[in-house]
């Protein structure tokens, strides 16, 4: 019998970013997420808004592939890491990554309840039901090993200050630790709008220009590159391998920033 999920604001954005990623692997199949499919065949929500929200769908996509590409290299290149995914929702990402020794998923309780419910998880892959601003590094058992923090689509709904609270709490825990975080042009958040998001009610409330601009607003972190979401989306829209050059279109666009500490 399917699942009825309510949720609204913020935690609302995961079931549609959940059937962005359900929908390519079934049809196109630029990314592949099994578990992803087997949720959304369990769910009772209408996803009518997210199917219609193209432009939702292909940012989605976009996204996927530059993270899982970053966070695979950094795996192969830090064997046995730790890697805590703060806002997780109801991302399957350690259902497709390999070579870490222990994964930590990190959500509002809400959001964890509901994971709890459809990706229950154990092992190697544990679930933190706190606020991103709390100090769940408490959580976290392992001591010396590498660690990666993952935060997507995430910043976009904060404040600077929230934001600088997150770091903090990262900066408290690990004084060695690689960050990639996604960001959105100021612009963008102030004019874009995702029809399936804003329905939920969730709102774009935090922008920045470009990397270096946000490690500027992070004491104790520094600068180690980026990565305009374009490139994810030149993977399965031929044009973007143009558009892709082409500053202004690159600026606009949703960025993964990799910042380092230590």
């Amino acid at each position: 019998m399917p699942e009825k999920i309510t949720l609204s604001g913020v935690p609302e954005t995961m079931l549609q970013t959940l059937y962005a990623r359900a929908r390519e692997s079934q049809g196109r199949g630029v990314i592949q997420d099994k578990k992803a499919e087997e949720l959304i065949a369990r769910l009772d929500y209408d996803f009518t808004l997210a199917e219609k929200d193209t432009a939702m769908r292909s940012g989605v996509i976009a996204r996927t592939l530059v993270l899982d590409e970053l966070v695979g290299d950094w795996l192969r290149q830090h064997p046995g890491a730790v890697v805590v995914n703060i806002a997780c929702g109801l991302d399957t990402r350690c259902c497709r990554m390999s070579g870490y020794a222990h994964w930590y998923n990190l959500d509002l309780p809400e959001t964890m309840a509901v994971r709890q419910r459809l990706l229950p998880e154990s092992g190697a892959v544990t679930q933190i039901a706190m606020s991103a601003m709390d100090d769940w590094g408490a959580e976290i058992v392992e001591k010396d090993a590498p660690v990666l923090v993952i935060l997507e689509g995430l910043t976009m709904y904060l404040n600077e200050a929230d934001i600088q609270q997150i770091f903090a709490v990262i900066a408290q825990r690990f004084p060695k630790v690689t960050v990639l975080a996604e960001t959105m042009n100021p612009t963008m958040a102030r004019r874009f709008k995702e029809k399936s998001i804003e329905d939920s009610r969730a709102k774009f409330t935090f922008g920045v220009k470009d990397g270096r601009t946000f490690a500027a607003l992070l004491p104790g972190f520094r600068y180690a590159g980026e990565h305009c979401l374009t490139e994810g989306m030149a993977v399965f829209v031929p044009i973007y391998r143009l558009l892709h050059r082409i500053p202004a279109i690159r600026d606009l666009s949703n960025r993964i920033v990799v910042l380092e500490r230590g």
